[in-house]
């Protein structure tokens, strides 16, 4: 928030700066005729602060409030005063956590740094899902490799406990030598999924024809590194070096403030009242692909796509779902 006023001096103490851990405001007083007093500018101030400290709340993440760690027996652990989370996998055990709410729609993300080196066998699933036998999930599984080897990006959809909708990717990057930003995006008429705010995959909407969508049940976000080399790293083959563990995964920057919390039969999300402050920020309610988004997907999918279920001709020799004709 930047206020100025006309005049060729500026006071001490009205030129100054608030700092916050997410937010900076700098009051430029410079009167036009006469300097506006100091205790004006000490509102100023205050005002900047006081919503400096809003922004705070409604962007940081606490990893003790939005998360528990469910299991691995001491193997995550939430570090850095909240704002950041390691999972852990040795020969005795992995680890995960789910999320203290439940959704129903949203823009989610998180910030993660996979398990460098050798991580041939291991898994680092990040995914939301519901409960019961006939669940809905939407996964992000990144599927260790030996060294110098990629990661395999896996993701799926399950609809009404039925998946089988897999589509795999290498990344244009090392997803271990930093962080970088895995993003679902969930409304009623698609589900995108997105790596440092590019999209890698959509899945529509096609109940139309047949096809089930998750759009009843809500779901809470888990997070989970395990070790799964009977299959993970070339089907099995190449087995998990224990000789390397601990493997770990760390996490940062959640961020729900775009989604639809779920809370005793009610979302947060209404049509006077939606979880976003601004009808703005509630665009993802109703979101589609511009041409830029589309083009994007299509170079992702045309570069870094190694495996599309629409197109396993042995998988199904009988016929393709009936989405492939339509989904990109």
């Amino acid at each position: 928030i930047l206020y100025k006023y006309h005049h060729p001096q500026s006071l001490n103490f009205d030129n100054s700066l608030v700092s916050h851990p997410n937010f900076h405001c700098k009051t430029t007083v410079m009167a036009s005729s006469s300097p506006p007093s100091k205790y004006f500018s000490l509102v100023v101030l205050v005002l900047c602060f006081i919503v400096g400290s809003l922004v705070t709340v409604a962007s940081a993440s606490n990893f003790n409030q939005d998360f528990e760690i469910t299991w691995g027996d001491g193997r995550g652990k939430i570090l850095d005063n909240n704002e950041l989370l390691m999972l852990s996998l040795d020969k005795g055990s992995g680890s995960g956590f789910q999320s203290t709410n439940e959704y129903l729609f949203g823009k989610i993300d998180m910030q993660l740094k996979l398990v460098p080196g050798n991580s041939a066998g291991t898994v680092t699933a990040y995914y939301l899902a519901s409960e019961g036998l006939t669940w809905d999930e939407i996964d992000f599984e990144f599927l260790g490799n030996l060294s110098g080897d990629p990661y395999i990006l896996h993701t799926n959809v399950y609809s009404q406990g039925k998946g089988n909708r897999e589509q795999q990717f290498y990344l244009w990057f090392d997803p271990t030598a930093d962080f970088h930003t895995y993003s679902i995006l969930w409304n009623s008429q698609r589900i995108v999924f997105s790596v440092d705010g590019t999209p890698i995959r959509e899945f529509k909407n096609l109940e139309s024809i047949g096809v089930p969508f998750p759009k009843n049940q809500p779901m809470r976000l888990y997070s989970s590194l395990w070790n799964a080399d009977d299959w993970a790293t070339r089907g099995g083959l190449v087995k998990t070096d224990w000789t390397k563990a601990p493997f770990t995964a760390f996490y940062r920057n959640f961020n729900a403030i775009n989604a639809c919390v779920w809370s005793s039969g009610a979302s947060s999300c209404t049509s006077k009242s939606p979880s976003s402050t601004s009808s703005a920020g509630n665009t993802w309610l109703s979101q589609e692909f511009d041409l830029a988004s589309q083009e994007k997907l299509k170079w992702v999918q045309r570069n870094y796509m190694i495996y599309n279920y629409c197109k396993d001709t042995k998988r199904f020799p009988q016929g393709f779902p009936q989405e492939c004709a339509l989904l990109s």
